[in-house]
């Protein structure tokens, strides 16, 4: 219920309740006397009482927020209001009221003293405030009259003296104004002078003196003249910084340092110095292919300026490609050097501190950040040279180029690698891999050329001995003005290094590590002023590189020396059989007495140092010249040193597999000890890897994919006879070409060290097998291709038809031989008279005697044994004929070849005596000679008489199971 029925409930109540006896008020208490007299009637006396009543106060009542108290009294009427209770409260309310009056007028009655003397003080202060306006208008009047009694004139000289001291001033400052102002053309001079320091010491005092006599007008601008001009100094300083780039001068650097220095910015010259190097190699690269690529357009209508980068080195041509490397690597060289010679300037030159610690700390941080900037900017700067270089290489398609052009590139970039490793002890991986991405595509093409133009050489030789030096060797090629010298003269350094090596192998490893150290090239040393991209090639060099203290050492009968040899043996070279002198490139054979030619036999076998002219050919001379420049690619790329070295393998394999093919692939050898098992191995393994298979009619077709990386065979030039018996079937071409054959092969042999420096080390195990398996098996084909010639140069079946007609039953011992050794030894003295005549044309080495005439007697014997075995019937003085027939085979060789020992001489020998053995020594003869046919012994069996039938059945069995086992 609110309010309003609250009232309304209390009017109805009225009528039922009566009224309360009214209070009777005292009017007087209106007069206006004290408050406190109003209810001195009913002032409770007891002040516990009172106390208790104003504690009974509500707090509401304390709140200054002007809260409304009848309201607030009226809100708490209960629903149903009862007038005694509202009486009650009503009353409650009264005392309170009077309890509170009552205190507030003891507190007015007792602060009523003080009330009085303030109001006191405030009176006095009003007395002293108007003596106060009287002395100051007294004052007033004062001043007033000391102003009439002083004169205008003695105020205006003192005015005039202190605006005369203020010209004065004022004339200083102009002066000094005007002084600034003429400091502009000064500094253009000290600029003009490269006195940077001075310049920059003159702006500093100047703009000192602006902030002093900043309070003028005209300062402001001359001070931003003055911010402008040293604006100005700092540009120009950093165009002299820049300058440093490309061509470092000390003197230039150090004015350029201290002026940087004196500006305190000389870490942002760090920084700046390193933003001009960037730009220096970007800008000399582009200025450098711009020109070539203008100067080869030769239109002038396209605009290259525009273009980028690496979009102008696409457009060099292949005949401006290498002299525009070399400038470029020139251009970035001196750039290279210019910094590494400002890193040795810093190092050098400490920064200058001041002596006070804050000083000396800034000096340290300066030096420490310089050295961190400056030695992190060696990459930097490295990868900027790496990458313009690594742009440019494969901007061009170097496929086209020759070979000595492209080593030539090789070279220049190989070089550029190591000033690189030298620089920044960086591998140049970029680069490296650039280049072994030109090189793996030019050399897959150029390899697939060599091999093609190889097999051109083999099939258009004619298996001539082309004349060269006794001494000739890949070595003589290294200073001497010869055919190969270029393919081999870069080999002079390893070869001075490696006797470097050889000659300190004794030494202490600190020491070897010192020699091996200080053979290495420096090419930032301060001696070294020289562009190393000013060199020329190797293949411009003409020294003679056995001049000097290389012709004092034998280095292994490496050299020419033939002051112990009489001047007839100082021909290119002497006969060994016929004692005559081999004709040189111009000259005509002539012949020498016998006398003379025993005398130089016995000369060649007395001779430690025996020397024989080479056999090579002109395939030969193209296969080391071609080798050679191999192992100059290797040099200059060692990346693909092992792809290089597979090729070369290639090389030797397929010239080793066709000398085979041409010259012994038609020998039908069976049951042939002699013959090495791993030269079938080697020629089967060539074959797979190397040969193309050719399409045979009627087979099924060969899949290409396989022949795209094989050559195919190659095939004997028509001009070269093999059939013709008065030249031996040829050979003459089969000594040169097997000859050639290992005389290159001997030649990698010596190269072998130097090819193994050259790989990885976990590489080198494929060099070995190659070596191993087929360079050392070349002197191996001298067997098969000499069989064919011995095995043709006698008719054997002729001697075997002729000892079939011999009867081997006689009763009789005979005590002159049979006429078939005459047919034989005849046939023997026709090859020897053969043998000499050919020896006339090229020479014979004694090697290719001795396995000549051993394929020859070994033949021989084996006549023997087959034409003793065809024998029905033998008795035990037929057995001794054919030993009779035998020794003097043996007595007549012996005069006309000088062979010893016999081969196979106890092959003949033993199957004629087995026919003496007892039955059970025969026995076990059979079983140990293994290396006699069935037929023969089949044969040694029959014809022996002493046994009966069931051992000589007995033995037969033997035979034939140990025939059996070897099928």
């Amino acid at each position: 219920m609110d309010l309003k029925n609250k009232i309304k409930s209390i009017l109805k109540k009225q009528d039922s309740l009566a009224s309360p006896p009214e209070e009777v008020i005292n009017h007087d208490s209106f007069t206006g006397g004290p408050v406190v007299t109003k209810y001195k009637q009913v002032k409770p006396s007891n002040p516990h009482e009172e106390q208790e009543i104003l504690d009974g106060i509500e707090k509401v009542y304390y709140n200054t927020e002007g809260i409304d108290t009848s309201h607030y009294e009226l809100r708490k009427l209960p629903e149903v209001l009862d007038l005694g209770d509202i009486d009650l409260d009503r009353k409650r309310l009264r005392k309170q009221l009077q309890v509170v009056s009552k205190k507030v007028s003891d507190l007015v009655l007792q602060n009523h003293p003080a009330y009085a003397r303030e109001l006191q003080r405030v009176m006095d202060l009003q007395k002293t405030l108007q003596y106060a306006n009287g002395i100051c208008a007294t004052g007033r009047r004062q001043l007033s009259s000391a102003r009439d009694k002083f004169t205008s004139a003695s105020l205006n000289m003192l005015a005039n003296y202190r605006k005369r001291q203020q010209l004065v001033s004022l004339l200083k400052s102009l002066r000094t104004i005007k002084t600034l102002q003429r400091t502009d053309v000064r500094l253009r001079e000290l600029m003009e002078e490269e006195d940077y320091c001075g310049a920059i010491q003159l702006c500093l005092e100047c703009q000192k003196a602006a902030s002093t006599y900043k309070h003028f007008t005209c300062i402001s601008e001359l001070n931003s003249k003055l911010q402008d001009t040293l604006v100005m100094i700092e540009e120009q300083i950093d165009v002299a910084l820049s300058k440093t780039c490309s061509h470092f001068d000390e003197i230039h650097y150090e004015k350029v340092q201290t002026a940087y220095r004196l500006l305190g910015k000389t870490q942002t010259a760090m920084d700046q110095l390193h933003m001009h190097f960037t730009s220096a190699i970007h800008n000399t690269a582009f200025q450098i292919v711009l020109g070539y690529v203008e100067l080869c357009s030769g239109t002038g209508k396209e605009n290259f300026s525009k273009k980028q980068y690496t979009d102008l080195c696409k457009n060099v041509t292949q005949d401006s490609f290498t002299p525009c490397l070399i400038d470029l690597s020139k251009a970035l060289w001196e750039v290279m050097k210019s910094y590494h010679k400002t890193i040795r300037w810093h190092e050098e030159h400490e920064e200058v501190s001041e002596e006070t610690e804050d000083g000396k700390a800034q000096a340290d941080f300066t030096k420490h950040y310089i050295k961190q900037k400056l030695e992190h900017g060696l990459s930097r700067i490295w990868q900027d040279v790496q990458s313009k270089v690594k742009i440019y290489v494969l901007g061009t398609d170097l496929s086209g180029f020759k070979l000595e052009e492209f080593i030539r590139v090789l070279d220049l970039v190989n070089r550029m690698i190591e000033i690189g490793e030298e620089f920044c002890k960086s591998k140049s991986e970029g680069l490296q891999d650039s280049l072994k991405q030109q090189s793996l595509n030019y050399f897959k093409n150029h390899h697939r050329y060599r091999m093609e133009e190889l097999r051109m050489f083999l099939e258009n030789e004619g298996w001539e001995l082309c004349p060269v030096k006794l001494s000739f060797s890949y070595v003589q090629l290294l200073g001497n003005k010869f055919l190969l010298n270029q393919e081999f003269g870069f080999m002079k350094s390893w070869m001075k290094s490696s006797a470097m090596t050889l000659n300190s192998s004794s030494t202490e490893d600190a020491t070897d590590t010192t020699m091996m150290g200080s053979t290495r090239r420096r090419y930032f040393m301060q001696q070294a002023e020289r562009n190393p991209f000013d060199e020329k090639p190797d293949e411009d060099e003409n020294e003679d590189f056995f001049s000097g203290s290389w012709d004092d050492e034998d280095n292994g009968n490496l050299t020419d020396s033939d002051s112990d040899v009489p001047d007839e043996l100082k021909q290119d070279y002497i006969d060994e059989v016929t004692g005559e002198d081999r004709p040189s490139r111009s000259t005509i054979i002539k012949p020498k007495n016998a006398e003379f030619f025993k005398q130089t036999k016995r000369r060649l076998s007395k001779s430690k140092n025996e020397k024989f002219i080479p056999i090579v050919t002109n395939t030969t001379l193209n296969v080391m010249r071609v080798i050679g420049k191999y192992m100059q690619m290797m040099t200059v790329l060692k990346p693909i040193a092992f792809d290089v070295i597979l090729c070369m393998s290639q090389l030797f394999d397929y010239y080793f597999y066709t000398v085979y093919t041409f010259f012994g692939a038609d020998t039908v050898i069976k049951n042939e000890r002699s013959i090495n098992n791993r030269l079938n191995i080697a020629l089967q393994r060539i074959h797979n890897n190397l040969i193309a298979e050719s399409p045979v009619p009627g087979a099924p077709p060969v899949d290409q994919t396989d022949n795209l990386e094989k050559m195919p065979q190659a095939y004997l030039s028509p001009i070269v006879d093999l059939h013709r018996k008065d030249q031996l079937f040829g050979l003459a071409e089969r000594v040169v070409a097997v000859e050639s054959l290992i005389f290159l092969a001997k030649q990698l042999e010596l190269l072998q060290p130097h090819l193994e420096a050259m790989i990885p080390p976990n590489k080198k195990a494929f060099l070995q097998q190659f070596f191993s398996q087929t360079v050392n098996m070349a002197e191996e084909v001298r067997k098969p291709v000499y069989w064919r010639v011995s095995a043709q140069a006698m008719n054997y079946e002729q001697v075997q038809g002729q000892m079939a007609s011999v009867r081997w039953d006689i009763k009789d011992i005979m005590s002159q031989h049979n006429p078939y050794i005459d047919s034989m030894l005849k046939n023997f003295e026709w090859v020897a008279h053969q043998l000499v005549e050919i020896n006339r044309r090229v020479p014979i080495p004694r090697v290719v005697y001795r396995t000549l005439w051993e394929h020859c007697v070994r033949l021989a014997n084996r006549t023997f044994v087959e034409g003793f075995s065809n024998a029905k019937k033998c008795t035990n003085e037929g057995r001794a004929l054919m030993q009779l027939d035998y020794q003097q085979f043996l007595m007549k060789l012996d005069t006309i070849v000088d062979l010893k020992p016999i081969p196979e001489k106890e092959f003949v020998e033993g199957y004629i005596k087995a026919y003496y053995l007892p039955e059970s020594q025969l026995d076990v003869w059979l079983q140990d000679h293994k290396e006699y046919s069935n037929k023969q012994l089949l044969a040694l069996i029959n014809s022996v008489d002493h046994i009966n039938k069931k051992s000589r059945q007995r033995l037969i069995n033997i035979v034939e199971e140990m025939d059996r086992n070897r099928r």
